[in-house]
């Protein structure tokens, strides 16, 4: 399975391989989320994600917060994809489950505003990357006049 993830997606003129941990907790950390919910939630970010030309590779959670695995590509902005998934799964959540939300919620709210999105190494971690650009033929290294 490894090697599936570890070739390389090309695009007009790139390639790339981009994998994201994203982890989004509940608005005041409450323990709220059923399995059902899991579920859902797992369903719904799937399809958003699939709009967006990304991929859901792992989806997990607990009561209180959920951990998303996915591929993009280069010309996402981030921001704007975890805007979108937060909004469009806090309105569909907070509908479709508002009766199990309103001890929790009394306003409108699902998701902490805060999350955490963390870059995920493909063929190699990041001391293997360090090195090999450590160790380029740099002019400036090598004594190389500057121009």
């Amino acid at each position: 399975m490894y090697m599936e993830y570890a070739r390389l997606r090309t695009s007009n003129h790139s390639a790339y391989r981009l994998f994201y941990h994203l982890v989004l907790s509940m608005k005041y950390r409450h323990k709220c989320l059923t399995p059902g919910m899991l579920e859902r939630l797992e369903e719904l970010m799937r399809g958003l994600l699939a709009k967006w030309d990304c991929v859901l590779v792992e989806f997990g959670g607990e009561a209180d917060h959920v951990h998303l695995l996915f591929e993009t590509n280069p010309t996402v902005k981030l921001s704007d994809l975890v805007k979108n998934l937060k909004s469009v799964t806090a309105r569909h959540m907070r509908k479709e489950y508002a009766a199990h939300l309103a001890p929790f919620y009394w306003k409108p709210c699902f998701w902490n505003s805060a999350y955490a999105l963390i870059s995920v190494g493909g063929r190699a971690n990041i001391e293997t990357l360090l090195r090999y650009i450590e160790n380029q033929d740099d002019p400036r290294k090598l004594g190389q006049p500057l121009d």
